[in-house]
Formats: C-alpha cells, structure tokens, sequence
C-alpha cells in the first residue's frame, strides 16, 4: 500500500479560558520538512510539535498552524493600569519628541490590545497547556494520515491500470518484433535475386539477416522492462510505513530508458505505436509517482 504526500488535518480543544486549534497540511516535496506556525511566544513548544510531525511522515512538506483563542469575556476582568499608563505614555512620546500630531481616543487604546486582565491577575491571552498542544496536534495529524492514505489508495488503482497498459504494450512489441525479420528476410532475398538472378549467395544473405537481427535485437530491453514492472507492482505492495516514492520515481525512469530504446530499435510501424503508448502511460507514472510518499 502507497501514500500520497497530499493531506489535511484539523482538530480543536476547547477549555474554559479559551480554544487551541491546529490545521495540519502536506504537500509533496522531495525530502521532509515540518513547518510550524503559531502565535508570538510559542517558540517553546514548537519543537515538540516539530517532532511529533515528523514522527507521522518521511516525506513531503508538512505545515502546522496552532491558533489560541482566549474564551469571550475572559479578557473582561480588571483594568492593567499599569499596561495603559505604558501606552498614554508612549502616544505622549510620539506627540512631543516625535512631532506626531493627534491625541489617543478610547478605540485606539482598546486595539492596543492587552489592558485587562482576567481575575487571578492572570494575563489576558490565552496561555494553553503543553499537553492540550500535543493532543490537538496528534488529532489533526492523524487525520492528515488519514487523507494521506486514501488518497494513496486512489493512486495505487491509477498506477495499476498504467502498469497494466505498458505491459500489455511491451508483449504486443515482443510477439511483432520476430516478424519484422521474417518481413525483412524475404525482402532481401527478392531484392538480391532481381539483382544478381540466378546468382544467389545464401551464405552471404544469411550473413547480412543475422547482421539486420544483431542491430533489430530487442529481447535485452523487453526482459528489462518486464522486470522493472514487476519491481514496480512489489513496491506498490510494499508496508505503507516504507516510503517508497523515490524507488518509484527511479523505475520509471528506467523503464522510459528501455521503451525509448525499444522505438529507436523498432524499424516497424506496429512497434513503433505501441512505444507511443507505452511512453504516454509512462509518463502518467512519472505525475503521480511525484505525489508518492
């Protein structure tokens, strides 16, 4: 089983002073890389949530955004005189040293943020508990998982069909490329007897279609393309908790070396279709594979 790399997650914890919510996100991206983002003062807990993502993902781009909410009316205690005083204080300073005209009104102070303070002599911001942080992380991130894994399980159906297309493309190739030489021996020998009559020299003729064979020989690049399909199938059943994007992404780019070898060498107008088909189906795996954990 495969997973994508694309998910989201999102997960709320609601106490009386207020509410934590994390939104986990992931998009695809070469290696791994976790990206937190929350409110001021929140450096000392994003480490934590840091590893906890990391702990969920080998690959792709993760960001978590924490937002705190404090409850309503729990800024609505006691006046912070002293945080006003700070303030008026400041505005005083912009408008003798500075020069800056105007004077505070009540709806200025009140977007200063941070002048009441809640009973207890607690601040007004909500301050969450480290634990309610990690359970809400854990819940958002599970869900991301989640979606990870379903979107996975749509794209191993998709691989499939595309593994089955160019495997029936590689045998159609493999049972018209003997043919051709069989077309292209009968030719030879109509064009040599128009040429030399009675004269024929079946050694030498023999030698030149062993020559043409040598050159049109395509079984190394058939045997290779068969066993880089069944490498791609074990993947695609390989534990979801082995990442196996990056191996994907190699056989696909073998697997173009060998089809793109095969039409140089087909010298026949059926091959050559079925190396177009192949190459469209080829380059399908290549976009999804790119999304593959």
């Amino acid at each position: 089983m495969i997973r994508s790399m694309t998910g989201y997650g999102a997960a709320t914890t609601t106490r009386e002073e207020g509410t934590i919510t994390v939104e986990a996100r992931s998009v695809n991206s070469r290696g791994l890389k976790v990206v937190v983002k929350g409110p001021p003062g929140g450096e000392s807990w994003e480490s934590g949530l840091r590893g906890l993502a990391e702990s969920r993902a080998r690959r792709g781009r993760l960001d978590l955004f924490v937002r705190v909410e404090s409850a309503p009316g729990a800024a609505g205690g006691a006046l912070d005189e002293a945080r006003v005083r700070e303030v008026l204080d400041a505005c005083a300073r912009l408008r003798d040293e500075f020069g800056v005209p105007g004077e505070p009104d009540l709806a200025a102070l009140l977007g200063a943020g941070g002048l009441f303070r809640r009973a207890g002599g607690e601040g007004a911001e909500f301050v969450p508990h480290p634990d309610d942080l990690k359970r809400t992380a854990a819940a958002a991130l599970d869900l991301l998982v989640e979606m990870r894994d379903r979107e996975g399980a749509r794209l191993e159906i998709d691989l499939r069909e595309r593994v089955a297309g160019i495997r029936r493309a590689v045998e159609q190739a493999s049972e018209a490329a003997p043919r051709r030489l069989d077309r292209e021996r009968t030719r030879l020998r109509a064009a040599v007897e128009d040429l030399a009559g009675k004269g024929l020299d079946e050694d030498r003729l023999m030698r030149e279609i062993a020559l043409i064979a040598d050159r049109w020989d395509v079984s190394e690049e058939l045997v290779r393309a068969r066993s880089h399909l069944e490498a791609f199938e074990e993947f695609l059943d390989a534990p979801v908790e082995e990442p196996v994007g990056r191996r994907l992404g190699f056989l696909v780019q073998e697997l173009q070396r060998e089809v793109n070898t095969l039409g140089a060498k087909a010298n026949d107008p059926r091959i050559s279709r079925l190396v177009v088909e192949a190459k469209n189906e080829i380059e399908r795996l290549r976009e999804q594979v790119e999304n593959i954990e």
